[in-house]
């Protein structure tokens, strides 16, 4: 769970100055330490986003060795702890020494709370901007795959078969409904693929006409038809050496599909009004909303295309069946349009995660980013909440009988709502599920959730 507590420590060994200090800094809470052991004491127990250190600390209150000393300690204990060093008067060779080794920046006595607030006020800043960074950095490096954000198994299986069957040109098949992210995925395969660096090609075979979709796909000669005045290559010569994607082929006109068979076959096409067959090495792979053995029992979809399209079939499952995606992704979605949209902006509502947890999401992924969007845009404070989606609660649990699977799929259910909401973070979903990190280690390996 996000802590909002601002957290600073001041080690200062004098007395008058540790009353001064304790309330000059607006927003934080203070922690004062007279030596070195016991400021070490508080740095590993409060985790300071921000240390004021005076360097002359006992037993060398008159010098620096001391506070050099524990300038180390703590820049090897909490590395990201943004430390302001204060030295005595015109004592500049000491701070200079103190940056050297780390120190965030510097001030000299007489100490001024005013200055020394702004100073502190930007580094915890710098600190917050780096944590963010660093966790965000994570986050990438934790995803299945570039572009993927998933954390439900049901996705984590898309995942192994994409870097599984990337390396080799097998025809794929990529079925789901509108928004799960099949062309996502289609650009994972190309990425993996020994064809990475060569065209990525995609084409929406529902979105042009059906009176020029040959054209765009086949490419044509100079007069083939009116208006054909150079010769011009198809979607499938560019995508030479590289990989071609067809989206929706399922509406893909019945003429139309005879010839994709054909080049399938032969690996040649002939552009519209040409005679010269071209060879084209290229890798296939097609996706659509559809049922396509429904459309081959209606006659609108050819059951000889079907197999050659579908060597491998990789099915994305809708958003609502992701357990633990949707907060994932509904993250993910704040982080990266949270900039442009609502800069103020940096959670859900408790309402807001439960609405989005129980929704149906029809629009799948699409419309979650969607949503976030507007939620981030109708935000006035910094949350949003349920209003701001205009979300309604519509599923409804399944009535459960054996109560063993109950208990252990509300265990399951509440332990990847918890490490969803806290980023992966172990201690945090402990606190949350009000159990110890070793019970909730213990859990996840029974459960099958430790991966």
């Amino acid at each position: 769970m996000k802590n909002d507590k601002k957290h600073l420590l001041v080690v200062e060994d004098d007395k008058g100055l540790q009353s001064q200090l304790r309330w000059a800094f607006d927003g934080f809470e203070v922690t004062i330490s007279g030596e070195r052991a016991e400021a070490i004491n508080q740095l590993r127990r409060v985790q300071p986003g921000v240390v004021l250190l005076d360097l002359g600390l006992p037993p060398d209150p008159g010098g620096v060795t001391e506070g050099l000393a524990t300038l180390r300690e703590i820049l090897t204990l909490a590395p990201e702890t943004k430390v302001i060093v204060v030295t005595g008067d015109n004592d500049r060779n000491n701070a200079v020494k103190a940056i050297a080794l780390g120190a965030y920046d510097f001030h000299q006595k007489p100490a001024d709370p005013e200055l020394l607030a702004l100073l502190v006020d930007r580094a915890y800043h710098v600190y917050e901007l780096e944590i963010e960074n660093r966790r965000l950095q994570k986050h990438d490096q934790d995803m299945p795959l570039r572009g993927i954000i998933a954390a439900s198994t049901q996705m984590l299986k898309v995942c192994r078969t994409i870097e599984k069957i990337a390396p080799s040109n097998i025809t794929t098949l990529i079925l789901g409904a509108s928004g799960t992210g099949k062309e996502r995925c289609a650009q994972a395969l190309h990425e993996l693929s020994p064809r990475a660096k060569k065209p990525f090609i995609a084409i929406n075979c529902a979105a042009i006409p059906e009176n020029l979709l040959e054209s765009e796909l086949f490419g044509y000669e100079k007069g083939a038809f009116t208006g054909a005045a150079k010769q011009t290559p198809g979607k499938i010569e560019y995508a030479h050496e590289g990989t071609l994607f067809l989206d929706e082929i399922g509406d893909l006109p019945m003429e139309l599909q005879a010839k994709l068979l054909r080049f399938l076959q032969e690996r040649v096409v002939e552009r519209i009004g040409g005679r010269k067959e071209i060879p084209v090495d290229v890798r296939i792979l097609c996706a659509t909303h559809q049922n396509l053995r429904e459309l081959i029992n209606k006659g609108q979809f050819r059951e000889d295309l079907y197999y050659r399209i579908s060597e491998i079939v990789l099915e994305i499952p809708p958003l609502k069946e992701r357990e633990g995606d949707i907060i994932v992704l509904a993250k993910s979605f704040l982080n990266l349009w949270g900039s442009e949209y609502g800069g103020t902006v940096k959670d859900f509502s408790p309402e807001a995660i439960a609405a989005m947890e129980t929704y149906d999401w029809p629009g799948n992924v699409r419309e979650l980013e969607s949503r976030i969007k507007r939620g981030l845009i109708m935000a006035d404070g910094n949350q949003i909440t349920l209003e701001d989606l205009q979300l309604t609660r519509t599923s409804s649990e399944p009535l459960p009988l054996n109560l063993k699977e109950v208990r252990e799929e509300a265990e399951r259910k509440a332990i990847i709502r918890a490490m969803s909401y806290c980023n992966q973070n172990i201690s945090d979903a402990a606190n949350i599920l009000g159990i110890t990190r070793p019970t909730l280690y213990n859990l996840l390996e029974r459960l099958g959730l430790k991966s």
